[in-house]
């Protein structure tokens, strides 16, 4: 993708994004989208195929930038804390989501939140699977791995959705000691 072609994507997930914080996804049609962002009907479908579409891959980049790192794969910046060797998976999660990287914070707590705590699940899922569920980590617990590999992304997406509505008064290494605690009998 040429530098046009990502100023574009930007201005389109920046006006889809402020939408989103303004009003639920269902009342947001693809010509606020393109409004919002001052561009043309063309040129949205030369983006995306539709806003489904368009929410997907907002979705992608958000929580896979996220998960991305968490894993140790290459990403865009850098965090002063993601090298941390004893640094839990789920203390990175805390303290990109502290960051608020991408706005994603005013995504969560928005009246859309269900939409993107389930796509926060979905990611989850992944990095849970490679970073315990690869390794062998669940196996040894007698249960089904996809059992735990759900139980455990609801009870991070649920932590975090608590952490948010407190106005995330609890330190990331707090709120990871809590969840860890609870989670010391699965993982």
């Amino acid at each position: 993708m040429d530098r046009r072609q990502r100023k574009t994507r930007e201005a389109i997930f920046g006006a889809f994004t402020r939408l989103l914080g303004k009003r639920p996804y269902h009342q947001i049609t693809v010509q606020d989208i393109i409004d919002e962002a001052d561009i043309g009907r063309a040129t949205f479908y030369a983006h995306f195929e539709t806003k489904d579409y368009l929410l997907k891959e907002l979705c992608d980049e958000l929580f896979g930038h996220i998960v991305d790192t968490a894993m140790g794969l290459p990403h865009s910046h850098f965090h002063y804390d993601c090298k941390m060797a004893s640094d839990s998976v789920f203390l990175h999660l805390l303290r990109h989501l502290q960051e608020n990287d991408l706005n994603i914070l005013s995504l969560l707590s928005s009246q859309n939140n269900e939409i993107f705590l389930q796509y926060f699940k979905i990611n989850l899922k992944k990095l849970i699977h490679s970073q315990f569920a690869e390794q062998g980590k669940l196996k040894e617990r007698g249960l089904p791995e996809d059992y735990l590999v759900n139980h455990i992304s609801s009870s991070f997406v649920e932590t975090v959705s608590w952490w948010i509505r407190r106005g995330m008064k609890e330190s990331p290494e707090e709120l990871s000691k809590y969840f860890e605690g609870v989670m010391t009998t699965v993982i």
